[in-house]
């Protein structure tokens, strides 16, 4: 439906007279007739009827169709104001909403609720990078492995503390700590670890220094399938980080064993465009100075290609 002609009838609707509206609207008063009778062709009803001198009032069907009428002009409103820079909502990619990046944002918006937050997951890094570059992403989160144009500004400032994660008939289901040296040997299953992705470019560093086999062959049904995978088999693990936010029955008994000497840590840094003026996006900065982010301390290992963390 045409919604100059909705806004057109609203206009006249609130204002009684033809020559009212047109001057609201900036046309002239046969225009306006026009567009009424348009309307009330397509809609296969009359919406007003004429009163005294030059005015109009609604009929039974006008009335009906007024307050549809303004949640139309509602609806495109809320629409433009989406994307309308410095009015839609800060948009950030946490790449996954279960990951350490993903928890970041959700403490925020529960410290900021006043923050119109608007969180969109992007598995490809190089078509995130994009959007940021072109404004449809304030931020997103991403291990920095190259050069960034020239635009773009990050800071690290997530090392998330990487640890095993076994069933309980696993051998090493009973260690309280590892050392990466002592998965040697172990199957590790990553399904899903896409060739050309950063997390394949982290895992196959981290295999290679560590003399390690990380599996993923095999179709990738998701986390609940290899939750389920972990809990009855007796020889795979796989890796998570130290924040995820994985949820599986209780008698499937998973163990999660911490990682030492050293601790990898998967460097989550945050990518902006050094001119994005969104209002928000400064509290988003403040918020994460203010809290205590998730960076060890430890003896960690990050691949050769990881930029320093910026204190």
């Amino acid at each position: 439906m045409d919604l100059d002609l909705v806004r057109t009838f609203v206009s006249v609707a609130d204002l009684g007279q033809f020559q009212e509206a047109a001057t609201d609207l900036g046309v002239t008063q046969q225009a306006v007739s026009k567009r009424i009778a348009a309307l009330e062709r397509a809609l296969g009803v009359r919406l007003f009827v004429r009163v005294a001198a030059r005015g109009v009032r609604l009929t039974l069907d006008g009335q009906a169709f007024l307050p549809h009428a303004r949640e139309m002009l509602a609806v495109e409103e809320r629409a433009i104001a989406s994307v309308r820079p410095g009015h839609r909502a800060l948009r950030i990619d946490p790449v996954s909403r279960r990951i350490a990046p993903g928890l970041l944002l959700r403490d925020f918006h529960q410290a900021h609720p006043e923050v119109a937050l608007d969180v969109v997951t992007l598995l490809d890094a190089s078509a995130a990078v994009e959007a940021v570059q072109d404004g449809t992403l304030d931020a997103t989160f991403r291990a920095v492995r190259d050069k960034l144009p020239s635009d773009l500004n990050h800071v690290r400032i997530i090392d998330d503390e990487l640890q095993l994660l076994v069933g309980p008939t696993h051998p090493l289901a009973s260690a309280r700590r590892l050392s990466p040296s002592e998965l040697v040997g172990h199957r590790i299953w990553m399904p899903g670890n896409t060739p050309g992705t950063e997390w394949a470019a982290y895992y196959d560093e981290f295999a290679a220094a560590f003399d390690l086999t990380i599996d993923t062959i095999g179709p990738n049904f998701g986390t609940e399938a290899l939750l389920d995978a972990l809990a009855e088999s007796a020889d795979l693990a796989t890796i998570a980080g130290d924040a995820p936010r994985l949820i599986w029955p209780e008698h499937y008994d998973l163990r999660l064993i911490p990682l030492r000497d050293p601790t990898p840590v998967y460097p989550h840094s945050v990518i902006w465009r050094r001119d994005n003026p969104h209002p928000s996006l400064r509290v988003f900065f403040d918020y994460i100075a203010s809290v205590q982010v998730n960076r060890t301390d430890r003896d960690a290992w990050t691949p050769t290609w990881t930029k320093k963390p910026q204190r």
